[in-house]
């Protein structure tokens, strides 16, 4: 390696940026140069000459010999130490409450939970400041062994949808399952607010803002101002129903996939004619509060919605002046839309307040934990949040993932990531403000891909994905964040962890409260790699008794075959179809059949099976019986696999060769089932009886 090279190694390892990955088990590959020097771009650091690598050592070293504090302190439990700093040091800490404290102890004293300003004075005179969080040593999890469906919502229509599952759909849901099984919990895909079309993007992980729900899971009926619509616009009210039942029957009669764009066009023009409906004093004062709690984030959400009205939802392309969320263009456009801009925030006030009410219900039906909300790994690169938010963004990047068994050739998620020194110099606010919103109105939290709290991959715009890099960020502070924001919620979290996972990692989240994702057909005894996704030398299925319990334990997610198809052999016919397979048909099938038998004669012998092999039902009863035979905290039912599902909600790897994102719950015929239909399923009864007689005493 020359000295320009090592110069740039060192550049790399000062900023966070990984020269090179484990590929697997003895097998590391190295990021190639071209690829660093567009990923320390993004970060700001000039590292394509060798002077300009020169000058950037030679400038972050002046600055390091200059700085008192890190860019962020953290501090774990309310008695932490301060930093090393110069003996004679003089600490205070301007709390988030107003108030000034000394912090001059070297044994520590006790801190206030919160993100405060830690302000240090050397006895030479020389000062600095360094947002402080102080957050509790653990997260709170959830009590005893719970049960709970998870769901799509979109997938889940009612006799009253529009079109799509609904807020109303979910409280439904909520109460039915908390009453009829006891069930603890109501997992859902993330409700962000997506990117307008047409097309709207139907992928729930891509979306414009991950910090405000989308009104289209709005239930129209059920914001109070509707009922007194009154003349023509009652008539046209009345004339919007029945084309939202027309959408519906489309649906659940003709099988027709679900058509976002077609309900929140509906939706739109209702929601303009219910806002004609003057607020009561009550539910003024009400919105009014949710306009100054929420503050500038929602004036600029609400901003960029109405600007993507006129201009287009790529905010890239908008008129120069435009772009930038504190120009006085912008200032002023946003006075000449003001009205637009209102509408918007007022669509985030009413689905924030059916979103209480069904968290409400969900607990009021005796849930424990109630709703799980979904947290995606990024936005959309022409989103709400990336305008909003640029200099947080590293521009000209995407998020992925390397080259593993799974995925040949790398991921390229197309989200561009946070940049973690924008998020350090802010004491990560757009981080836990973000976690503090979906957290309202939640019991839990699933954290997409919650490996990225640790390292994201960047892949550089142009660039095959394989040819990214890591890029590390402030873990510490990351988990005080989230540590911090769900011990005020009073809320668990629950981490997918799937897939390639650097060692200590899920050590680390588990030591902090924070449970993994434990899909059946991944847990297998591969040595000391504790059986997960992705290593190789799978070995027998892992028993019961092994698994962790710090873990919401399932047989299948969104981004998985269903049960049914998993068992039949019926996703690898799927894949077969669309072209995904790496090997020939015959070759998957037989080494699917052979996982699948293993994976039965097992349940055979634990005497979970004695139906024995070869009825469909009784084995998905047995895979359920199984994971309640684990120590797992959380055990999740995909919804659909109570009916016998065959399609997944998602096939990675496809965009229009599949249906995505947009098909709603249906039988082993592929007949849809409405929510009605749903919950008076024989098939799925007979499970959840088997679920909860599993589960025992809660």
């Amino acid at each position: 390696m020359d000295g320009v090279s090592m110069g740039r190694a060192r550049l790399a390892e000062l900023h966070g940026v990984a020269t090179s990955y484990e590929a697997g088990p003895g097998r590391t590959v190295k990021v190639a140069e071209d690829t660093v020097v567009a990923v320390l771009a993004a970060l700001g650091v000039d590292a394509s000459t060798p002077r300009a690598v020169r000058d950037a050592l030679e400038a972050h070293e002046a600055a390091a010999r200059g700085r008192l504090l890190p860019p962020t302190v953290v501090v774990r439990g309310t008695a932490g130490r301060p930093p090393a700093l110069p003996e004679g040091t003089v600490l205070r800490v301007e709390t988030e409450d107003g108030r000034t404290l000394p912090w001059d102890d070297p044994g520590g004293q006790a801190l206030p939970l919160g993100g405060h300003l830690l302000r240090a004075r050397t006895p030479d005179g020389r000062t600095a400041s360094a947002p402080l969080i102080v957050a509790p040593r653990q997260l709170p999890g959830p009590t005893g062994r719970g049960i709970g469906f998870m769901v799509q919502l979109y997938s889940l229509l009612s006799a009253r949808s529009w079109g799509m599952g609904d807020l109303g759909d979910l409280a439904e849901l909520a109460a039915w399952s908390g009453r009829t099984f006891g069930c603890d919990f109501l997992q859902v895909n993330p409700l962000h607010s997506a990117v307008p079309g047409p097309p709207t993007d139907p992928s729930p992980y891509r979306p414009s803002s991950r910090r405000f729900p989308d009104p289209v899971h709005l239930r129209i009926e059920e914001v109070p101002e509707f009922a007194h619509l009154a003349g023509a616009a009652r008539q046209e009210a009345e004339h919007l129903l029945e084309r939202a039942a027309a959408l519906r029957e489309d649906v659940l009669v003709r099988s027709a996939l679900i058509d976002r764009d077609a309900v929140w066009d509906l939706k739109r023009r209702a929601l303009e004619l219910v806002r004609t409906v003057p607020l009561g004093p009550g539910r003024r004062a009400a919105y009014h509060d949710f306009l100054a709690a929420q503050g500038q984030a929602l004036d600029d959400h609400a901003t960029w919605c109405a600007l993507a009205e006129v201009h287009g939802p790529d905010w890239r392309s908008w008129p120069a002046g435009l772009r930038d969320p504190r120009s006085a263009r912008t200032a002023r456009a946003r006075g000449e839309l003001l009205d637009r801009v209102d509408f918007h925030c007022w669509l985030a006030w009413l689905t924030d307040r059916q979103l209480a009410a069904a968290q409400r219900t969900a607990r009021e039906a005796g849930m424990r934990i109630g709703l799980v909300h979904d947290l995606a790994v990024g936005v959309h690169p022409t989103g709400s949040d990336t305008w909003a938010q640029q200099e947080t963004f590293a521009a000209g990047m995407s998020v992925g993932a390397p080259p593993d068994a799974f995925s040949p050739h790398g991921q390229d998620w197309g989200l561009p990531p946070w940049r973690p020194d924008a998020l350090a110099a802010t004491g990560h606010a757009p981080y836990r403000e973000l976690l503090r919103h979906l957290l309202r109105h939640a019991g839990a939290l699933r954290i997409d891909h919650v490996m990225g709290l640790f390292r994201l991959w960047w892949v550089p715009q142009g660039y095959e994905p394989r040819r990214g890099a890591y890029v590390r960020y402030d873990h510490e502070a990351m988990l005080a964040v989230l540590a911090l924001e769900a011990h005020r919620a009073g809320a668990a979290v629950i981490g997918e962890d799937l897939g390639t996972v650097e060692p200590g990692v899920r050590e680390t989240l588990q030591e902090r409260g924070v449970l993994g994702t434990s899909v059946l057909w991944f847990e297998r005894t591969y040595g000391d790699s504790g059986g997960k996704k992705g290593d190789e030398a799978a070995e027998e299925p892992l028993p019961p008794e092994k698994w962790r319990s710090a873990c919401l334990a399932t047989a299948t997610t969104h981004d998985l075959p269903s049960t049914a198809a998993r068992l039949t052999g019926e996703h690898v016919e799927l894949r077969h179809r669309l072209g995904l397979l790496a090997r020939p048909l015959q070759e998957e099938q037989r080494e699917d059949a052979m996982d699948v038998a293993e994976w039965l004669a097992g349940f055979v012998r634990l005497g979970l099976l004695p139906e024995g092999p070869g009825d469909e039902e009784a084995a998905v009863r047995a895979v359920h019986r199984f994971l309640l035979r684990t120590p797992a905290r959380l055990v999740g039912i995909w919804l659909p696999d109570t009916v016998g599902d065959r399609r997944p909600q998602n096939l990675p790897g496809t965009w229009d060769q599949y249906p995505n994102w947009r098909l709603p719950v249906a039988d082993a015929r592929g007949r849809p089932l409405s929510l009605e239909e749903l919950v008076a399923s024989p098939r799925l009864h007979a499970l959840m009886e088997d679920v909860v007689a599993a589960r025992g005493p809660r």
